[in-house]
């Protein structure tokens, strides 16, 4: 069982984890989608015409910034791999639904958003050790 003090350090790491992954949506998603008007699309354009474009792009901006921030924390590759796991298996799943025909794009990315939280939850109860511990320290830990 946590204790308070690993129970508030594991609930910090899933916060940060959170806020990274949606802060990556706007850092890296502004740009994005400026790069697509620049070439005359846009991601309304790719909604109609390449859906699973879309949904790529929003996991790739999620994912990479919570693996850069991961690796800052001093996380080993093996859980950061398994974190991006848990953001890229619903984005494959969501766009196999979506061409199966099973569900509409909005439920989807909804659906994938949230099974990619509780997809996070679940990667990171698995190593309960990992989250809930204070051995982390940045930089010098990755250096190890």
């Amino acid at each position: 069982m946590l204790t308070k003090t690993r129970t508030a350090t594991f609930i910090r790491h899933y916060v940060e984890m959170v806020v990274v992954m949606f802060a990556g949506m706007v850092v890296l998603g502004l740009p994005g989608e400026a790069a697509l008007h620049a070439i005359g699309s846009g991601t309304s354009e790719l909604r109609a015409s390449a859906p699973a474009v879309v949904f790529l792009g929003m996991a790739a901006t999620m994912t990479v910034p919570m693996v850069a921030w991961m690796r800052f924390r001093g996380h080993h590759w093996q859980p950061t791999l398994e974190m991006a796991a848990s953001m890229v298996i619903p984005t494959l799943v969501a766009i196999a639904l979506l061409a199966a025909d099973l569900a509409g794009f909005e439920a989807l990315m909804g659906l994938e958003h949230v099974a990619m939280l509780l997809g996070m939850l679940v990667a990171m109860l698995l190593r309960v050790d990992e989250y809930a511990g204070h051995h982390h320290h940045g930089q010098e830990a990755i250096a190890g």
